[in-house]
């Protein structure tokens, strides 16, 4: 299995603190925030390669970064230069599946969160369905569920819609960027983009997808942090204790 990071973006919302460094690799308790996410996956055993897709500024950070690592890590520089230019979750994935040649079952992950749970639970959770998979949690407000991916189920965790950034949120159930693709889905994205996917938002794939094959949805058993702004980040970093369950 490969693990595929997101972390092309530029984090303007952070700025200065990421205005020449990328966040997913801003320390928080003493280590980068990818340090937290790839060990914990690694206690697994079955990731076999992580690749970071990196945007063209930050590029030589990761790499100074990966060469430090005691894991297989291979970083992309998908050649953007700003903001505007940025190719988007969607096609990000793409490009790393094509450069890589990767043909293995994917998990993708958002490389600027932080999860206060194993993501191991998740790993088994999609194994054991056999289907493609994301995660949901139950968001109350109304103003965060118009800003997320809000999911629609059915009762055996199916999901049967997908919407980012909706108007009217549908329902409760938000979905972060962490998915787990199964190899037959992940060759799929081609055809999703070709079919009017769209490619900004990494939730976009999941809402075309699940109109054309199983996705499950596992409920998170714990919580996530969002690093969106500097007082989120310094709040994180004054309350975040690590993996607790």
């Amino acid at each position: 299995m490969k693990c595929l990071i997101l972390a092309a973006g530029y984090a303007t919302r952070l700025y200065p603190l990421t205005e020449n460094y990328p966040k997913p690799l801003l320390e928080v308790k003493g280590r980068p925030i990818l340090d937290w996410l790839i060990a914990d996956m690694d206690s697994l055993g079955m990731i076999d390669e992580y690749v970071v897709i990196s945007n063209h500024k930050f590029f030589p950070h990761f790499q100074a970064w990966a060469a430090r690592m005691p894991w297989a890590i291979t970083v992309l520089d998908d050649g953007t230069t700003s903001n505007e230019t940025r190719l988007g979750a969607v096609r990000d994935i793409q490009f790393a599946m094509d450069a890589l040649q990767i043909h293995d079952d994917v998990l993708v992950i958002a490389g600027d969160n932080l999860l206060d749970f194993s993501l191991t639970a998740f790993i088994r959770y999609a194994q054991s369905k056999k289907t493609s998979c994301i995660m949901r949690y139950y968001e109350p407000s109304l103003e965060k569920l118009q800003r997320s991916g809000v999911v629609m189920l059915n009762e055996a965790d199916q999901v049967l819609e997908m919407a980012e950034k909706p108007a009217r949120p549908a329902s409760h159930w938000c979905s972060p960027a962490f998915y787990y693709y199964t190899a037959t889905d992940a060759a799929r994205i081609p055809e999703g983009i070709a079919a009017g996917c769209h490619t900004d938002a990494p939730g976009s794939y999941v809402a075309w997808l699940c109109k054309q094959a199983v996705v499950h949805a596992m409920e998170m058993p714990g919580s996530r942090y969002d690093i969106g702004n500097l007082e989120s980040y310094q709040k994180i970093c004054q309350e975040y204790e690590g993996i607790i369950c």
